[in-house]
């Protein structure tokens, strides 16, 4: 990577700045995880997402929360909602899903997630409807993370991927969890 290159050192200042933040969050992280009380252990958290180009915008929403069984396994539940409009073709997509994550070692995260969408798609050609689709679509992600406390920064495998039905692109997908 050259740094002068002006996409490169862009990359390179956004990595430093990711860095600088879940570096700052491990630090101020003091909870204590087997408390007896049931909400000292849950922890909230989830993601946004936003998508947009010429004639295309996406935006997503997961809200989630988990339970601190101990050091190494937290459990919970989460949502889903996406939304999707491009040129010819719209989405609409909301479900929930099931978490689990297990940390061997406190720097990392591996991870399991199922998820069961329900995917509305409607494709129109010159502004005539052409074709309307609506099911039920189950994912299960395995995934592996660099975990730094509250921020998660890995990688995960849909092994359910279905090229026809999923609503994304490809099995790999990275992500970045938070929960405070």
């Amino acid at each position: 990577m050259h740094i002068y290159n002006k996409s490169c050192f862009k990359k390179y200042i956004f990595a430093l700045f990711m860095l600088g933040i879940t570096q700052f969050a491990t630090a101020q992280m003091t909870q204590n995880y087997r408390s007896p009380n049931f909400w000292d252990n849950v922890r909230f958290g989830g993601g946004l997402g936003l998508g947009f180009g010429n004639d295309f915008f996406s935006g997503s929403i997961t809200p989630s929360a988990i339970y601190q069984v101990n050091d190494k396994f937290a459990t919970g539940v989460g949502l889903n909602f996406t939304y999707t409009d491009d040129r010819n073709y719209t989405a609409t997509v909301f479900g929930g899903s099931v978490l689990g994550f297990y940390s061997p070692i406190r720097e990392i995260q591996l991870s399991a997630e199922f998820e069961e969408l329900h995917v509305n798609r409607k494709y129109e050609y010159d502004g005539i409807p052409d074709f309307r689709d609506e099911y039920w679509y189950p994912a299960l992600h395995l995934g592996a993370g660099y975990n730094t406390g509250p921020v998660t920064i890995g990688v995960r495998y849909d092994v359910l991927y279905d090229d026809d039905k999923s609503i994304y692109g490809t099995p790999f997908m990275p992500f970045v969890r938070v929960y405070f």
